[in-house]
Protein backbone atom coordinates (compact mmCIF):
# COMPACT_ATOMS: atom_id res chain seq x y z
CA UNK A 1 0.00 0.00 0.00
CA UNK A 2 1.99 2.95 -1.32
CA UNK A 3 -0.50 5.83 -1.11
CA UNK A 4 -3.44 6.51 1.19
CA UNK A 5 -5.85 9.33 0.38
CA UNK A 6 -7.87 10.87 3.21
CA UNK A 7 -10.68 13.26 2.27
CA UNK A 8 -12.31 15.64 4.75
CA UNK A 9 -14.88 18.41 5.00
CA UNK A 10 -13.24 19.66 8.24
CA UNK A 11 -16.13 18.26 10.30
CA UNK A 12 -15.73 16.65 13.71
CA UNK A 13 -17.19 13.48 12.22
CA UNK A 14 -14.12 13.01 10.06
CA UNK A 15 -11.51 13.36 12.84
CA UNK A 16 -11.47 9.64 13.65
CA UNK A 17 -10.91 8.87 9.96
CA UNK A 18 -7.92 11.25 9.86
CA UNK A 19 -6.31 9.57 12.85
CA UNK A 20 -6.97 6.12 11.45
CA UNK A 21 -5.59 7.02 8.02
CA UNK A 22 -2.46 8.42 9.67
CA UNK A 23 -2.05 5.28 11.78
CA UNK A 24 -2.39 2.96 8.78
CA UNK A 25 -0.01 5.09 6.71
CA UNK A 26 2.66 4.83 9.40
CA UNK A 27 2.15 1.06 9.69
CA UNK A 28 2.53 0.49 5.96
CA UNK A 29 5.16 3.23 5.50
CA UNK A 30 2.76 4.76 2.97
CA UNK A 31 2.47 8.26 1.62
CA UNK A 32 -0.54 10.03 3.16
CA UNK A 33 -2.39 12.58 1.07
CA UNK A 34 -4.92 14.78 2.89
CA UNK A 35 -7.56 16.27 0.62
CA UNK A 36 -10.35 18.83 0.79
CA UNK A 37 -12.73 19.38 -2.12
CA UNK A 38 -14.24 22.87 -2.25
CA UNK A 39 -16.89 24.42 -4.47
CA UNK A 40 -16.56 28.02 -5.65
CA UNK A 41 -20.29 28.16 -6.15
CA UNK A 42 -22.40 29.72 -8.84
CA UNK A 43 -20.68 32.43 -10.82
CA UNK A 44 -21.50 34.27 -14.01
CA UNK A 45 -17.81 34.35 -14.79
CA UNK A 46 -16.37 31.79 -17.18
CA UNK A 47 -14.04 29.11 -15.69
CA UNK A 48 -11.30 30.53 -17.90
CA UNK A 49 -11.88 34.20 -16.99
CA UNK A 50 -9.38 36.08 -14.80
CA UNK A 51 -11.97 36.83 -12.11
CA UNK A 52 -12.83 33.15 -11.80
CA UNK A 53 -9.18 32.06 -11.75
CA UNK A 54 -8.30 34.68 -9.12
CA UNK A 55 -11.18 33.55 -6.93
CA UNK A 56 -10.15 29.92 -7.28
CA UNK A 57 -6.54 30.77 -6.39
CA UNK A 58 -7.64 32.63 -3.24
CA UNK A 59 -9.85 29.69 -2.24
CA UNK A 60 -6.94 27.31 -2.82
CA UNK A 61 -4.72 29.27 -0.43
CA UNK A 62 -7.49 29.63 2.15
CA UNK A 63 -8.35 25.92 2.21
CA UNK A 64 -4.73 24.79 2.18
CA UNK A 65 -4.08 26.80 5.35
CA UNK A 66 -7.30 25.57 6.92
CA UNK A 67 -6.42 21.96 6.09
CA UNK A 68 -2.92 22.29 7.53
CA UNK A 69 -4.40 23.70 10.74
CA UNK A 70 -6.96 20.88 10.86
CA UNK A 71 -4.21 18.25 10.66
CA UNK A 72 -2.04 20.01 13.23
CA UNK A 73 -4.93 20.28 15.67
CA UNK A 74 -6.02 16.66 15.48
CA UNK A 75 -2.75 14.83 14.80
CA UNK A 76 -0.57 16.87 17.13
CA UNK A 77 2.88 15.44 17.85
CA UNK A 78 2.25 12.41 15.63
CA UNK A 79 2.86 14.70 12.65
CA UNK A 80 6.54 14.34 13.47
CA UNK A 81 6.32 10.66 12.54
CA UNK A 82 4.56 11.23 9.21
CA UNK A 83 3.88 14.57 7.55
CA UNK A 84 1.00 14.30 5.06
CA UNK A 85 0.86 15.92 1.65
CA UNK A 86 -1.84 18.62 1.60
CA UNK A 87 -4.09 18.91 -1.47
CA UNK A 88 -7.15 21.05 -2.20
CA UNK A 89 -9.17 20.79 -5.40
CA UNK A 90 -12.22 22.57 -6.77
CA UNK A 91 -15.30 20.57 -7.76
CA UNK A 92 -19.02 21.05 -7.30
CA UNK A 93 -19.34 17.28 -6.81
CA UNK A 94 -17.20 16.02 -3.89
CA UNK A 95 -17.22 12.40 -5.11
CA UNK A 96 -15.81 13.44 -8.49
CA UNK A 97 -13.11 15.57 -6.86
CA UNK A 98 -12.04 12.70 -4.62
CA UNK A 99 -12.14 10.19 -7.44
CA UNK A 100 -10.04 12.35 -9.78
CA UNK A 101 -7.48 13.02 -7.03
CA UNK A 102 -7.30 9.30 -6.24
CA UNK A 103 -6.41 8.61 -9.86
CA UNK A 104 -3.88 11.46 -9.93
CA UNK A 105 -1.97 10.32 -6.82
CA UNK A 106 -2.49 6.62 -7.64
CA UNK A 107 -4.16 5.96 -4.29
CA UNK A 108 -4.40 2.40 -2.99
CA UNK A 109 -6.89 3.31 -0.27
CA UNK A 110 -9.36 6.17 0.25
CA UNK A 111 -10.36 6.93 3.85
CA UNK A 112 -13.38 9.07 4.69
CA UNK A 113 -15.42 9.79 7.80
CA UNK A 114 -19.15 9.19 8.13
CA UNK A 115 -21.80 11.62 9.31
CA UNK A 116 -23.62 9.11 11.48
CA UNK A 117 -22.62 6.58 14.10
CA UNK A 118 -22.63 3.69 11.63
CA UNK A 119 -20.56 3.18 8.48
CA UNK A 120 -23.24 0.81 7.21
CA UNK A 121 -25.91 3.47 7.71
CA UNK A 122 -23.73 5.95 5.82
CA UNK A 123 -23.36 3.45 2.98
CA UNK A 124 -27.10 3.33 2.51
CA UNK A 125 -28.06 6.90 3.35
CA UNK A 126 -24.93 8.99 2.65
CA UNK A 127 -24.48 10.08 -0.95
CA UNK A 128 -20.73 10.77 -0.77
CA UNK A 129 -19.77 7.45 0.80
CA UNK A 130 -22.11 5.44 -1.40
CA UNK A 131 -20.86 7.29 -4.47
CA UNK A 132 -17.24 6.56 -3.59
CA UNK A 133 -17.95 2.87 -3.02
CA UNK A 134 -19.40 2.67 -6.52
CA UNK A 135 -17.00 4.95 -8.41
CA UNK A 136 -13.64 4.86 -6.61
CA UNK A 137 -10.74 3.29 -8.54
CA UNK A 138 -9.42 1.69 -5.36
CA UNK A 139 -10.42 0.36 -1.94
CA UNK A 140 -12.53 2.69 0.24
CA UNK A 141 -12.78 2.76 4.04
CA UNK A 142 -15.57 4.63 5.83
CA UNK A 143 -14.82 5.37 9.49
CA UNK A 144 -17.58 6.27 12.00
CA UNK A 145 -16.92 9.36 14.15
CA UNK A 146 -17.04 7.45 17.44
CA UNK A 147 -14.50 4.86 16.32
CA UNK A 148 -11.35 4.82 18.42
CA UNK A 149 -8.35 4.05 16.17
CA UNK A 150 -6.62 0.99 17.52
CA UNK A 151 -4.88 -2.20 16.51
CA UNK A 152 -7.01 -4.34 14.23
CA UNK A 153 -7.44 -7.79 15.75
CA UNK A 154 -10.47 -9.22 13.96
CA UNK A 155 -11.75 -8.54 10.42
CA UNK A 156 -15.03 -9.86 9.06
CA UNK A 157 -15.50 -10.25 5.32
CA UNK A 158 -19.09 -10.72 4.10
CA UNK A 159 -18.86 -13.15 1.19
CA UNK A 160 -21.06 -14.85 -1.39
CA UNK A 161 -18.30 -17.41 -2.03
CA UNK A 162 -17.70 -16.10 -5.54
CA UNK A 163 -14.54 -15.99 -7.62
CA UNK A 164 -14.32 -12.18 -7.34
CA UNK A 165 -14.19 -12.46 -3.54
CA UNK A 166 -10.81 -14.18 -3.81
CA UNK A 167 -9.13 -11.07 -5.23
CA UNK A 168 -10.64 -8.85 -2.54
CA UNK A 169 -9.59 -11.24 0.22
CA UNK A 170 -6.08 -11.33 -1.23
CA UNK A 171 -5.86 -7.57 -0.62
CA UNK A 172 -7.44 -7.98 2.79
CA UNK A 173 -4.82 -10.56 3.76
CA UNK A 174 -2.07 -7.98 3.21
CA UNK A 175 -3.79 -5.65 5.66
CA UNK A 176 -4.46 -8.43 8.16
CA UNK A 177 -0.85 -9.61 7.99
CA UNK A 178 0.45 -6.17 8.98
CA UNK A 179 -1.81 -6.15 12.04
CA UNK A 180 -1.41 -9.90 12.69
CA UNK A 181 -5.22 -9.94 12.62
CA UNK A 182 -7.70 -12.75 12.23
CA UNK A 183 -10.01 -12.84 9.20
CA UNK A 184 -13.47 -14.32 9.62
CA UNK A 185 -15.25 -14.97 6.33
CA UNK A 186 -18.99 -15.08 6.82
CA UNK A 187 -21.73 -16.22 4.46
CA UNK A 188 -25.38 -15.91 5.40
CA UNK A 189 -27.51 -18.45 3.55
CA UNK A 190 -31.14 -17.48 3.01
CA UNK A 191 -32.30 -20.47 0.95
CA UNK A 192 -33.18 -23.46 3.20
CA UNK A 193 -32.86 -25.81 0.23
CA UNK A 194 -29.34 -24.66 -0.52
CA UNK A 195 -27.23 -24.84 2.65
CA UNK A 196 -24.11 -23.46 0.97
CA UNK A 197 -21.90 -25.98 2.76
CA UNK A 198 -20.44 -27.51 -0.42
CA UNK A 199 -19.88 -24.04 -1.87
CA UNK A 200 -18.10 -22.99 1.31
CA UNK A 201 -15.81 -26.03 1.16
CA UNK A 202 -14.97 -25.24 -2.47
CA UNK A 203 -14.29 -21.62 -1.61
CA UNK A 204 -12.14 -22.54 1.41
CA UNK A 205 -9.98 -24.91 -0.66
CA UNK A 206 -9.57 -22.33 -3.42
CA UNK A 207 -8.48 -19.67 -0.91
CA UNK A 208 -6.03 -22.00 0.78
CA UNK A 209 -4.47 -22.62 -2.61
CA UNK A 210 -4.42 -19.05 -3.94
CA UNK A 211 -4.30 -16.93 -0.79
CA UNK A 212 -3.06 -18.99 2.16
CA UNK A 213 -3.38 -17.31 5.55
CA UNK A 214 -3.17 -19.16 8.84
CA UNK A 215 -5.54 -16.87 10.73
CA UNK A 216 -8.56 -17.34 8.47
CA UNK A 217 -11.86 -18.78 9.67
CA UNK A 218 -15.17 -19.52 7.94
CA UNK A 219 -18.69 -19.15 9.30
CA UNK A 220 -21.86 -20.28 7.57
CA UNK A 221 -25.07 -18.89 9.06
CA UNK A 222 -28.69 -19.60 8.12
CA UNK A 223 -31.18 -16.73 8.29
CA UNK A 224 -33.84 -15.04 6.18
CA UNK A 225 -32.86 -11.65 7.61
CA UNK A 226 -29.34 -10.94 6.39
CA UNK A 227 -28.94 -7.43 7.82
CA UNK A 228 -30.17 -8.31 11.29
CA UNK A 229 -28.04 -11.47 11.38
CA UNK A 230 -24.96 -9.61 10.19
CA UNK A 231 -25.53 -6.91 12.80
CA UNK A 232 -25.74 -9.50 15.60
CA UNK A 233 -22.69 -11.32 14.30
CA UNK A 234 -20.57 -8.16 14.17
CA UNK A 235 -21.59 -7.13 17.69
CA UNK A 236 -21.10 -10.59 19.19
CA UNK A 237 -17.72 -11.09 17.52
CA UNK A 238 -16.33 -7.72 18.67
CA UNK A 239 -14.74 -7.06 15.31
CA UNK A 240 -12.58 -4.10 14.33
CA UNK A 241 -13.32 -3.93 10.60
CA UNK A 242 -16.13 -5.09 8.31
CA UNK A 243 -15.23 -5.65 4.65
CA UNK A 244 -17.20 -6.40 1.50
CA UNK A 245 -16.89 -6.40 -2.28
CA UNK A 246 -18.50 -3.71 -4.43
CA UNK A 247 -19.49 -5.64 -7.52
CA UNK A 248 -20.25 -4.07 -10.87
CA UNK A 249 -24.01 -4.30 -10.46
CA UNK A 250 -24.51 -4.58 -6.71
CA UNK A 251 -22.91 -4.87 -3.28
CA UNK A 252 -23.29 -7.65 -0.75
CA UNK A 253 -25.91 -5.57 1.07
CA UNK A 254 -27.84 -4.54 -2.04
CA UNK A 255 -28.09 -8.14 -3.21
CA UNK A 256 -29.48 -9.52 0.03
CA UNK A 257 -31.39 -6.68 1.69
CA UNK A 258 -34.64 -5.11 0.55
CA UNK A 259 -34.44 -1.28 0.47
CA UNK A 260 -37.51 -0.84 2.67
CA UNK A 261 -35.86 -2.83 5.47
CA UNK A 262 -32.70 -0.75 5.50
CA UNK A 263 -34.09 2.26 7.39
CA UNK A 264 -35.77 0.00 9.94
CA UNK A 265 -32.92 -2.40 10.59
CA UNK A 266 -29.81 -0.53 9.50
CA UNK A 267 -26.89 -1.47 11.72
CA UNK A 268 -25.58 0.79 14.46
CA UNK A 269 -22.30 -1.09 14.61
CA UNK A 270 -19.56 1.45 15.26
CA UNK A 271 -16.77 -0.14 13.22
CA UNK A 272 -15.18 0.95 9.92
CA UNK A 273 -16.57 -0.45 6.69
CA UNK A 274 -14.09 -1.33 3.91
CA UNK A 275 -15.24 -1.78 0.34
CA UNK A 276 -13.19 -3.38 -2.42
CA UNK A 277 -14.32 -2.31 -5.88
CA UNK A 278 -14.45 -5.24 -8.32
CA UNK A 279 -13.36 -2.97 -11.16
CA UNK A 280 -10.16 -2.04 -9.32
CA UNK A 281 -9.17 -5.60 -8.47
Amino acid sequence: MKTILYATDYSKESIAALKYAHTIAKLFASRLVVLHVFDIGFSLASPISMSYLNKEKKMQVKHRTKLEDYCAEHLGDSLKDLLPKIMVVESNVPVDGIQQTALKVEADLIVVGTKGASAIREFFLGSTTKGLFKKAPCTVMAVPPEFNPKKIKTIVYASDFEQADVFAIRKLVKIATSFDAKIRIIHIATDPENSGYEQMQWFREMLQEKTPYAKMEFDLIFSDNVLKELQSYVEDSKIDLLAMLERKNHTFFEKHIKPDLVKQLVSETKVPLMSFNEVGL
